[in-house]
């Protein structure tokens, strides 16, 4: 019995060692990512050129994932906030800076979108998409074509329309509805802006506040109109011919979202081999073709088939993008008010 234990023991010692966590080298990655944002297919050809597996998990809102860093507890190693996300985050001490001699694909971005003003030295971001916001609507529901934000407060279709189900965007709307810019700090604008909201809630225009739930909900003709972002437009008609969008007069949102490492990450290295992945050409393309959003590799761009290069929902033409605006990081006091409208509108009730 004991020859028996050490000869076991011995082939026991002799097997190669893998890691806990999986993967070939025993090496896995946390990724965070909003829904419906990625051809989750790149991750087995990740894992087969590195050995690194991919654990994947998706938030519905940039506060959501706000939360869930800023609260401790989760271990994250990629996260993909927007703009005005990354520069909270790293205001408040909660990403790592890039090591760019590990993102050599760094070189393929676009100059137009680096550097910019929620990270002017490119430290803690490198762009992973970009878009706009804008109406979706069904024009087999819809008598008069949208044009303007104001068009989702003064229609007739009660219970039809759903609105972002995030402060930052839904607040965001309505100061353009108004005249204002998304990044005002003027409270007297921002309690405006959330009065027209309440007013559209109390007169049962608001169907509901949404996220990736309006993917159903327009696909399965369940609402006539409602807010989003422009690249899932284009994933949601091809579902539903019947749906249309719209850059309102007034302007849009022009985001950019990017890839990040929390402070919480275990993984530095391998998220900075992930990052270098996604920046690669042919996975921006794929990237691309999935999810319908706009590309910030110039190189990539060059290869992209015509028609979606030029789709102009995808890639609007310049009057459109003069006048839209990108939303800016906000001080502490205007974040904190923005908190208190929105418990004003999540408490406001329909007027029957």
């Amino acid at each position: 019995m004991k020859k028996f234990t050490i000869l076991l023991l011995a082939l026991l010692l002799a097997l190669p060692l893998t890691g806990c966590q999986g993967g070939q080298t025993g090496h896995s990655i946390n990724v965070y990512n909003w829904g419906e944002y990625i051809d989750e297919s790149i991750f087995d050809d990740f894992e087969a050129e590195t050995g690194i597996h991919v654990n994947y998990k998706t938030f519905a809102s940039n506060e959501m994932l706000y939360s869930a860093i800023k609260g401790g507890g989760n271990s994250y190693d990629v996260i993909i906030p927007s703009d005005y996300m990354v520069a909270r985050m790293g205001e408040e001490g909660l990403l790592m800076e890039l090591d760019y001699s590990k993102i050599p694909n760094a070189e393929n971005i676009d100059p137009r979108y680096l550097n910019p003003a929620y990270d002017t030295e490119q430290k803690y971001s490198l762009p992973y998409m970009w878009g706009t916001t804008g109406i979706i609507y069904n024009t087999t529901m819809v008598d008069k074509a949208p044009t303007s934000w104001m068009d989702l407060f003064t229609t007739d279709l009660k219970g039809q329309v759903l609105i972002f189900d995030n402060p930052r965007d839904c607040i965001g709307l309505a100061l353009k509805a108004l005249g204002y810019s998304f990044n005002t700090t003027d409270k007297d604008q921002i309690a405006e802006a959330t009065d027209l909201l309440i007013k559209q809630k109390e007169d049962g225009i608001v169907q509901a506040y949404v996220m990736d739930q309006i993917f159903d909900k327009m696909i399965n003709n369940e609402a006539a109109m409602g807010t989003y972002y422009a690249g899932d437009y284009l994933t949601m008609v091809e579902e539903n011919p019947d749906l249309a969008f719209v850059q309102p007069e007034e302007g849009s949102n022009l985001f950019v979202d990017a890839m990040c490492i929390p402070t919480c990450s275990k993984n530095y290295e391998d998220a900075l081999a992930f990052i270098n992945f996604m920046c690669r050409d042919d996975i921006v393309l794929r990237n691309c073709d999935e999810t319908g959003y706009s590309c910030p590799s110039a190189t990539a761009l060059e290869e992209m088939d015509e028609e979606m290069a030029t789709d102009p929902v995808a890639y609007p033409d310049e009057d459109i993008l003069d006048k839209a605006e990108t939303f800016g990081g906000l001080p502490e006091e205007t974040l904190t008010f923005y908190d208190h409208e929105w418990i004003r509108i999540c408490l406001a009730k329909v007027k029957y």
